[in-house]
């Protein structure tokens, strides 16, 4: 099974089809008496491409997923796309894929990304009354500028050069109670400052989390995908790079 998140919202429909570009920044140069040669590089940011992703305008298909089980209409991925693009700011975007009982985890495409251009469909002949989107995204690193700070002793000319972070760390707490519309990839980035934290949160907390899917009717929350609010989650220190995931 397979499910697709941006900025925390399951789009309904998971794409047929989705082209992730690595891009090359290698380059070649010429020698004097040694002829061409490849100068390899750090690979540069990865594009996604989706084409024709379907968003369900007024019906809900057997074969649509919402979070929550509520159904959406097509103006809501519509204004989220609209929103995220104005803003200017990244996004995670997640690709989970899950065997068919939906029990274990295959593995994730998963990294923050930029929302670059996006084309709405609208064809009656083919789509009836529902709405395609071709979608195009950019992966995102995060950088920051550093501020040069001089420290010497007093009444020595010698001083020694320290960079420092202008950007300021967010304190951690210990414990977070979920809440609705929560997954575990929003919580990791508002407690942790960091969403790629989640996978942390779902090892220190898997006990409960299972326990809780279970309650709730379902066989395991596939690693993490099914959280549910009023869970009680303890909270690791930060450290670490981890994967991404979302919940109900």
């Amino acid at each position: 099974m397979y499910g697709m998140y941006i900025g925390g919202v399951l789009f309904p429909v998971t794409p047929g089809k989705m082209t992730i570009k690595i891009k090359n920044q290698n380059k070649t140069i010429t020698l004097i008496n040694e002829g061409e040669v490849n100068l390899v590089k750090t690979p540069g940011l990865s594009e996604i491409t989706i084409p024709e992703l379907l968003l369900p305008s007024i019906q809900d298909y057997p074969f649509a997923t919402y979070k929550g089980g509520e159904f959406k209409s097509a103006k809501y991925y519509l204004n989220k796309l609209k929103a995220w693009k104005k803003k200017k700011k990244p996004v995670a975007f997640k690709l989970s894929r899950t065997t068919p009982d939906d029990k274990d985890l295959l593995w994730d495409t998963d990294f923050d990304v930029t929302i670059e251009d996006y084309e709405i469909i609208e064809d009656v002949e083919k789509y009836g009354l529902d709405i395609c989107i071709n979608l195009t995204m950019k992966e995102y690193h995060t950088w920051g500028s550093k501020k040069l700070v001089i420290k010497g002793k007093k009444g020595s000319s010698k001083k020694t050069a320290t960079k420092k972070k202008t950007r300021k760390s967010k304190s951690v707490s210990k414990n977070y109670t979920v809440k609705k519309g929560d997954t575990l990839m929003k919580i990791a980035k508002k407690q942790l400052n960091d969403s790629s934290k989640w996978k942390k949160i779902y090892s220190l907390n898997k006990k409960t989390i299972e326990s809780v899917a279970r309650k709730r009717g379902r066989k395991s929350s596939s690693n993490g995908h099914w959280i549910y609010p009023g869970t009680k989650l303890k909270l690791p220190g930060g450290e670490g790079s981890w994967g991404k995931i979302l919940s109900m």
